[in-house]
């Protein structure tokens, strides 16, 4: 469990803990704990945007600051998972094509579309979360980001191989398990309540319908690739994020 633990806040995060073992025990648990610990780094983030608030910045601007900060504190993993998966699936190759694809360095068209689209979207809708008061912004943004992670723990819920047999993929794929799905998703949905005032059943609902389109991409991924890499999960995080976000912002 501990080892988990460390593992969950190093992945998703670049807090410097000491390193653990890192193994199939270790990684199934650090999977469960995905949306703890992404609702941990919302609340930074939605620090972040309350403080610049406080100091007078312009949403936008403050807007962009959350979201480069939310890139910094996760090195950019998501996004390079976002990033990797897209050009996998967009070079429309064969299976082995297209994880050889995600495993170049580099970024084709796909993955830089990618990258631009969701920057934008996330920094836009943060933008225009509520700007009067505290509680509706920070927990859009705790929302958002903690149920990216619960889609990471989805996408590795039983019966999904590992598109191959090495890699973060190999570790957590079939590891999540639903008890731990259910609760995570149910936290989430719970702390989206106040993200949109005066309709405390929006925010669960932008939550579930984010979750819920994200796997069905899933589907197609796993049909396209035969399982899910690291770059899936991360691809996983960042389209739900800003699915969430958009979510919330729908008849505002």
């Amino acid at each position: 469990m501990i080892d988990g633990v460390r593992l969950a806040v190093t992945l998703f995060t670049v807090a410097p803990l000491p390193a653990g073992r890192v193994d199939r025990a270790s990684a199934a648990v650090a999977i469960r704990l995905a949306p703890a610990v992404g609702a941990a780094l919302g609340a930074v983030l939605g620090g972040v945007l309350v403080g610049l608030d406080a100091g007078g910045v312009p949403r936008l601007p403050a807007a962009v600051a959350v979201v480069a900060a939310g890139a910094l504190l996760t090195r950019g993993l998501h996004l390079d998972g976002l990033a990797d998966t897209a050009d996998g699936l967009g070079a429309y190759r064969s299976r082995e094509q297209a994880l050889a694809i995600m495993r170049r360095p580099d970024v084709g068209p796909f993955g830089v579309a990618a990258l631009v689209l969701t920057l934008l979207a996330q920094a836009a809708s943060v933008a225009a979360l509520p700007a009067r008061g505290w509680a509706a912004a920070l927990a859009g943004v705790v929302a958002a980001t903690a149920a990216g992670r619960a889609a990471a723990t989805w996408a590795c819920r039983r019966g999904v191989p590992a598109a191959r047999p090495d890699g973060l993929g190999a570790l957590v794929a079939g590891a999540a398990r639903p008890a731990a799905q259910a609760a995570g998703t149910a936290a989430v949905a719970l702390l989206a309540v106040p993200a949109v005032p005066g309709r405390p059943w929006q925010g669960p609902v932008a939550v579930l319908a984010a979750l819920a389109v994200a796997l069905l991409l899933h589907r197609h991924v796993v049909r396209r690739l035969g399982g899910i890499t690291g770059d899936v999960l991360g691809a996983a995080v960042e389209v739900t994020t800003t699915l969430t976000y958009l979510g919330l912002l729908v008849g505002g």
